[in-house]
Formats: structure tokens, C-alpha cells, sequence
């Protein structure tokens, strides 16, 4: 286990607001992962990806199905590493900046739950290792929640 899915399971311990856990790991990520310039979580509500806890820049709020890396990520239940960007159909440009995009998918009890979002201005910046961290983030998260129905 990595010092950083360790330290996020530590911000998780004993606390089961959603809203708080949900900010601290992204200012934790934003914290340890440098060339990002946003982090945060989008969560499942009415049928689409609404804007959740973050660090960076204002970003978009809604984010609908079979639009975007965030919404293919839910739908196939698949991490996305997507290297450019603006080569993936159908991305949702919320910053211009933003050139290469990894995002987890969260499911909790078989259910859609939302998905973890890092961006960065640079082209392939993310790596399998980034992948298998942030998954294990995300694995800690889900399993703190189904623990506490911290929900």
C-alpha cells in the first residue's frame, strides 16, 4: 500500500461526512501529484454526473451521459487514461488548458456512485502507476463508505 492511499484511508478514519471526505482526498491528490491542474469528484445524481468537492479551477457542473472521458469512464465502470484530450470523441472542454485526463469510476453496492477527475496541461502526463494509485484512492474511499454508510 502506498504512503498516499495511506494517508487518505487516515483522513477517512472516523469521519462519515461524505462532503468533508470527499475534499480532503482531492486537496490530498493536489497536495502529492504534481503537473495537475485539477482534481476532484463528480458524483451520480438524477441520471448524470454532478459537480462534486475539488481543487482548481471552477469547472463544469453538469455532465451528461455519452458526453466526455467522465461519463465513459461511469459507463463502461473502467479507469480512463486518456493521453490527448482533445482526440477523445465527444470531450467536455471545462478548461482549455487541460490536455490529457485520468478518470476512475466510483461504484458503490454494484450502483453508480460518481468518478474521481484529475486533469493536466500537459499531453500523456498520467502513467499506470498514477492509475493503480488512484484506484486504491478510490478502493479506500468506497470501502470506508460501505463501512460507516457514510453515505
Amino acid at each position: 500500500m502506498s504512503l498516499l492511499t495511506k494517508q487518505a484511508e487516515a483522513l477517512l478514519e472516523n469521519e462519515t461526512d461524505l462532503i468533508a471526505n470527499l475534499a480532503n482526498i482531492s486537496a490530498l491528490i493536489n497536495m502529492n501529484m504534481d503537473r495537475i491542474n485539477w482534481v476532484g469528484f463528480y458524483l451520480f445524481k438524477d441520471e448524470h454526473l454532478i459537480l462534486g468537492p475539488f481543487q482548481g479551477k471552477p469547472a463544469c457542473v453538469h455532465l451528461y451521459p455519452g458526453k466526455g472521458v467522465c461519463a465513459a469512464a461511469l459507463e463502461a465502470n473502467k479507469t480512463m487514461n486518456v493521453a490527448d484530450v482533445h482526440a477523445f470523441p465527444g470531450h467536455v472542454a471545462c478548461d482549455a488548458a487541460s490536455m490529457s485526463e485520468l478518470v476512475v469510476p466510483m461504484y458503490l453496492n454494484g450502483v453508480p456512485f460518481g468518478v474521481l477527475d484529475i486533469d493536466s496541461p500537459d499531453l500523456d502526463r498520467f502513467t499506470t502507476d498514477d492509475e493503480k494509485a488512484m484506484e486504491a484512492i478510490v478502493n479506500a474511499l468506497l470501502t470506508h463508505l460501505e463501512n460507516t454508510n457514510a453515505i
